[in-house]
């Protein structure tokens, strides 16, 4: 076992929110472009960025469709080829590379692999999740490859049925029970009509007691993590950029840059906070109102001794540092062995059972 993965693990099922900046290959073929997108991760206070890792070539065919709008591209009546092409140029050195500077800034470094040979170099780096992108959910010899390593696994679950995801956890965790299902709609980007968040109720239901529920965040709403949180999805990605003018790549338009990703991330804290514990009981911070502005049994007129306590001689006012109202049915009848005043309140010593 590998006792650093095993931490950044329990870290992760302890519930504490987990920010993942998900930069793919937003850095363009620029290591210095992706150093700034490292620090721009930490500066807006995420845990980790992703990186996207393969070749076109192991990706696609040269004749493959886009299934995007955008109109960015270089090519525009060209092929996912055309396309990611552009942008395949790190190999195991660069991805060492990248896994240097975020250990420099002190961001967790992860990736998504799409095919054998980069899940290969990925280990030989160090890293500690693997993130399974949504078109590879019923990709068994991909996913069965990654769960091999025994690191953590984070599968997005875009346009897949219940049955695919349950047949993708089962490829999985027959390697590894280090496992998140990532809620995700896979329209770049989701509407707020179509992200269908309820869907987390289910996603907990069917897994919540082997896997850790998260988010894969396509909509362009900052609030969406921190509603996602709520519902128990504790681990969360969204598309990253510094600049969202860039070219290239179709995700800079839709990412957050750094002023929404810290939004975002804020809100979620937030969120986690609200979101407290499930066991109602008093907190700290209420005792002294529950003390004060809960009632006690009070003489409602001046009670001699000998006198019995009824409903016409007593009445329930603040303070509740006395007798509670809960009881009033059993002070009822029960003889007072002193003088009490009016607006006094009712204890114990002022009374005895009657016989």
């Amino acid at each position: 076992m590998n006792n650093d993965v095993e931490e950044l693990w329990q870290w992760i099922k302890s519930g504490q929110p987990m920010s993942i900046a998900e930069a793919g290959v937003n850095h363009l073929g620029s290591l210095e472009l992706a150093e700034k997108l490292i620090a721009g991760t930490k500066e807006a206070g995420a845990t980790a960025i992703k990186f996207q890792s393969y070749k076109a070539k192991n990706l696609c065919t040269r004749d493959a469709p886009r299934f995007w709008d955008w109109d960015g591209e270089e090519d525009p009546n060209g092929t996912q080829y055309d396309s990611y092409s552009l942008l395949d140029s790190f190999g195991e050195e660069e991805h060492r590379e990248l896994k240097r500077m975020c250990d420099s800034y002190n961001i967790e470094f992860m990736s998504t692999p799409f095919d054998n040979e980069a899940t290969d170099y990925l280990d030989r780096i160090g890293i500690r999740a693997y993130k399974i992108a949504s078109c590879d959910i019923t990709n068994h010899p991909l996913l069965a490859h990654v769960a091999k390593k025994n690191k953590i696994v984070m599968l997005s679950t875009g346009a897949a049925s219940l049955n695919e995801i349950e047949a993708a956890v089962e490829v999985v965790s027959n390697h590894t029970e280090k496992i998140v299902v990532m809620h995700c709609n896979l329209k770049y980007p989701t509407a707020n009509s179509e992200i269908n968040l309820a869907m987390i109720n289910q996603l907990v239901e069917r897994f919540g007691d082997r896997c850790v529920i998260g988010l894969s965040d396509h909509t362009m709403d900052l609030h969406t993590p921190a509603f996602a949180y709520m519902l128990g999805a504790t681990v969360f990605e969204r598309h990253f950029t510094i600049d969202k003018t860039l070219g290239k790549s179709a995700d800079h338009w839709l990412s957050a840059d750094v002023p929404e990703l810290r939004q975002i991330i804020a809100k979620q804290k937030i969120a986690a906070t609200m979101f407290g514990q499930s066991k109602k009981e008093c907190t700290e911070s209420e005792e002294r109102a529950k003390k004060y502005a809960r009632r006690s049994i009070v003489a409602s007129r001046d009670i001699r001794a000998g006198e019995s306590f009824s409903l016409d001689n007593m009445t329930c006012k603040r303070p509740g540092t006395g007798i509670s109202p809960i009881e009033m049915e059993s002070v009822i009848g029960k003889i007072a062995i002193m003088n009490i005043a009016e607006d006094e309140l009712l204890n114990y010593q002022h009374y005895k059972e009657q016989k």
